[in-house]
């Protein structure tokens, strides 16, 4: 599949044997909502001046026209929300050439038979830069998007949780894609350690559960059910086929506290193909600076691992508001915890926190970001570029998902980390901010092109924050800002540090015409390569419709 797409219909997921919970919560929480239909269509124009600051002083001028909207609906059973915009950028000179940009975030719940079968999806489009080593940082900078790429990821599937007699069903079934353009200027250096670019793959992510809550058949609980994930990626022909079998018990100790545990079997393979080779043994890189894939050459396994499975934890729902899961066990033939926290202190604001460990790839890690992602929320653009922001404002769901794009590479890796994000409103201030920290472990075949990548252990650190306060009945200030450090495992590749703060000021004239004046300070700090900063203002018009 190379078709690119034109609009893709908007932290890594629990241990597989959770992926059905997590479905079903998210479908609950979208259920909650009632809030009829809004749609909001807009057109925009707005004039950019950029200054470079660092390492060069160049200072252009663009403008650019928008058009776009941001809608959602809310019902007993089903929910949703989307922020899709359309802009073309003129450059006034040839240091910014013309381009046309797509962007968006959706993600919806629609119930199929009642509050039982519902389906759900999900989608982006976003524009990253990426750097020679892999590393992404959200946006552009205006001066030269050159090293600017567009990432589109879509999922959609049935979730389904009913009663058989004094027995619970529940199950799900996600299909997703994801697709990585290649920048124009990215190329692949032989003679440095290979950084691979994700393309594009396919998900399958498939759960069952069928069991009885305590106090109901026995004073436990007890239960069976099973899971598959799948993905296949494009480069060297890489796969994920992950597939596992668990009876669990839950073991009530108070009203609010339970003790849970698992026992099963689980079959993990991760195989791919080698590089084409030149006459002189060199890999051959495509036009795409990828490296071509060797379709005549034998599947390779690089990592296999089959037999028992278990875990141990401890549940607390002491209210509607707060519940909290934590665990240990084995899995991946190692060592594995998971965690999450879900605190609510009140109808405007929710606290979440994920702690996660699982083997998966960058479409797969986008996908399930977009899974947890919550049914009602607000886009936070960059006032400047137009761009997605690290994080929506949400009270419910992972509200930060965008900001842990991590890197870039195209191997199948073992993510462990975890990630913060709250969010909310307080009269007329509305706050959305997140951090995380993400350890991607790379498994590669020997006999492949990305042997040397087997075992090297790529390090993000992220943070994302946003904040508006409406002034008065007509004018709003905003703030924003994002940074990411990444650390490669690859010797002599060294650090990268990427940051983005903006602010704005928004006025209500009448009726649907907003102005609005705003200025950023962007930039990377890169290792043995000079620093990049660039400074924005803009000045622009919307009409809402």
């Amino acid at each position: 599949m190379r078709t690119t797409l034109t609009l893709a219909l908007a932290l890594a997921a629990f241990p597989a044997s959770a992926l059905a919970q997590d479905m079903e919560e998210a479908g609950e929480e979208a259920r909650s909502a009632d809030r009829g239909v809004e749609i909001a269509p807009y057109i925009e124009a707005a004039q950019v001046v950029t200054a470079e600051l660092s390492p060069g002083d160049d200072v252009v001028t663009y403008s650019r026209v928008a058009a776009g909207v941001d809608a959602g609906f809310g019902g007993r059973y089903s929910s949703g929300s989307v922020s899709l915009r359309y802009e073309r950028r003129f450059g006034w000179s040839d240091n910014v050439s013309d381009s046309d940009t797509i962007s968006g975030i959706a993600r919806t719940s629609l119930a199929l038979a009642g509050p039982a079968l519902t389906f759900e999806a999900g989608g982006l489009a976003s524009r990253t830069r990426v750097e020679s080593n892999g590393s992404t940082s959200l946006g552009d900078f205006g001066l030269d998007d050159d090293f600017t790429t567009q990432i589109y990821s879509v999922y959609a599937g049935p979730a389904v949780r009913t009663q058989l007699g004094r027995a619970e069903l529940t199950g799900a079934y996600r299909l997703g894609y994801t697709r990585v353009e290649s920048p124009d200027a990215f190329q692949l250096d032989p003679q440095s350690a290979p950084v691979d670019l994700f393309d594009e793959s396919i998900t399958h992510n498939a759960s069952a559960r069928i069991g009885f809550a305590p106090n109901t058949v026995l004073p436990v609980g007890l239960g069976v059910g099973a899971g598959w994930n799948r993905q296949d990626l494009s480069n060297l022909d890489q796969r994920i086929d992950d597939r596992h079998v668990r009876a669990d018990v839950t073991v009530p100790v108070s009203p609010n506290v339970a003790f849970v545990g698992g026992v099963g079997y689980e079959e993990v393979e991760v195989s791919s193909r080698d590089a084409l080779r030149d006459i002189n043994g060199d890999p051959v890189i495509g036009p795409d600076g990828r490296f071509v894939t060797d379709e005549s050459s034998p599947r390779e396994i690089a990592y296999e691992t089959d037999g028992l499975i278990w875990d141990v934890g401890v549940m607390w729902r002491p209210s509607n508001r707060t519940s909290l899961s934590a665990g240990v066990g084995r899995r991946y033939g190692s060592t594995t915890y998971y965690g999450n926290l879900s605190y609510a202190p009140n109808a405007n604001s929710s606290l979440g926190v994920s702690v996660y460990d699982n083997i998966n790839s960058f479409g797969g890690q986008l996908t399930g970001a977009l899974d947890t992602l919550g049914t009602d929320f607000a886009a936070l653009r960059n006032p400047v570029t137009g761009d997605l922001g690290g994080c929506v404002a949400s009270t419910e769901g992972q509200n930060c998902g965008l900001a842990s794009l991590g890197s870039l590479r195209s191997g199948v890796f073992r993510s462990r980390g975890v990630s913060i994000g709250y969010g909310g409103t307080a009269g007329r201030t509305t706050y959305s901010v997140g951090a995380g920290y993400d350890r991607r472990t790379f498994i590669a075949g020997q006999n492949s092109i990305l042997a040397a990548t087997d075992g090297i252990a790529d390090e993000t650190f992220w943070l994302a924050s946003y904040v508006a306060r409406q002034l008065d009945r007509n004018s709003q200030l905003s703030f924003g800002a994002t940074g990411s450090l990444f650390e490669s495992g690859v010797d002599g590749v060294g650090s990268t540090y990427g940051y983005s703060v903006n602010t704005a000021y928004s006025r209500n004239f009448i009726e649907g015409l907003t102005a609005t004046a705003a200025v950023s300070l962007d930039g990377i700090t890169r290792d043995d390569l000079p620093d990049y900063q660039a400074a924005s203002a803009l000045v622009g018009l919307r009409y809402t419709f």
